[in-house]
């Protein structure tokens, strides 16, 4: 088996110590391409569980610097993620809702939307 780098094995270290037990119980090779555990590799080694290792820490700091950049974002008042399609305009939530009950589809009630708003409407 190939992978880019030992993190493809799992989301974890021990996910990923477990798929390479299995490969290497199965009697297949693992070839890392890049990294500290780069080459050919049939049995488990300490190379490769520190690779893991360290992949796992790398993903868990990733993970903790988005949450913190995101509530910061948040504390400023940002707010990430797409628009919602219909933006606090009560006359118009309120006129898609009136044709809802009158038994239009959404599909309908969809399309004549998109008809009224410009194709590009990035802030």
């Amino acid at each position: 088996m190939c992978v880019q780098e030992v993190d493809r094995l799992g989301r974890n270290l021990l996910e990923g110590l477990i798929v390479l037990n299995d490969l290497f119980q199965r009697g297949v090779g693992v070839k890392v391409l890049e990294g500290i555990a780069a080459g050919e590799h049939t049995e488990r080694s300490f190379l490769l569980d520190l690779a893991l290792a360290l992949a796992e820490d790398r993903r868990r700091d990733i993970v903790r610097k988005t949450k913190n950049g995101l509530e910061t974002a948040r504390k400023q008042g940002k707010v990430g993620g797409r628009r919602s399609v219909v933006v606090d305009d009560d006359n118009k939530r309120a006129a898609i809702l009136d044709r809802r009950r009158r038994g239009e589809s959404i599909r309908t009630i969809a399309e004549a939307q998109a008809e009224n708003k410009p194709a590009d409407h990035r802030p």
